[in-house]
């Protein structure tokens, strides 16, 4: 009997998102995202990847700028331009939020990447149960 050698390891690590459950009735957070550093580039392609699909092409991003390094005003995921925007609010300062034309819109509660496991996994959980 031959024994498979292990499954490859992904060449990025796997995106931390927790969803809320579809309802029917809007919500003020859907969910949370815990990425793995502040670099928003090499970060969203993976947030954007590990959505459902019912969600649609994500065609614009907002994040609050306090978060994040400066970005460029859009950037190319899977052959689709998505708009970047960029927000000071003080009442939101750890959200994205996430825009596809003809399907909805999404607020994620951004945990930050320097967060311990401890501490993210609360948080990811109560976003993702309504409790934030």
């Amino acid at each position: 009997m031959t024994i498979a050698p292990d499954p490859p390891l992904p060449s990025h690590p796997l995106v931390r998102l927790r969803l809320a459950p579809h309802g029917v009735l809007p919500r003020a957070i859907n969910g949370a995202w815990w990425p793995r550093s502040y670099d928003l580039l090499a970060e969203l392609p993976r947030l954007l990847a590990g959505l459902p699909r019912m969600w649609g092409n994500i065609s614009s991003v907002t994040v609050n700028g306090a978060m994040w390094p400066a970005t460029p005003g859009r950037m190319l995921v899977v052959n689709q331009v998505v708009r970047l925007r960029r927000t000071v609010t003080a009442s939101a300062p750890h959200t994205v939020i996430l825009l596809a034309p003809g399907r909805g819109r999404w607020d994620l509660l951004v945990v930050p990447p320097d967060t311990t496991e401890e501490a993210a996994e609360p948080l990811m959980a109560d976003a993702a149960g309504g409790h934030v």
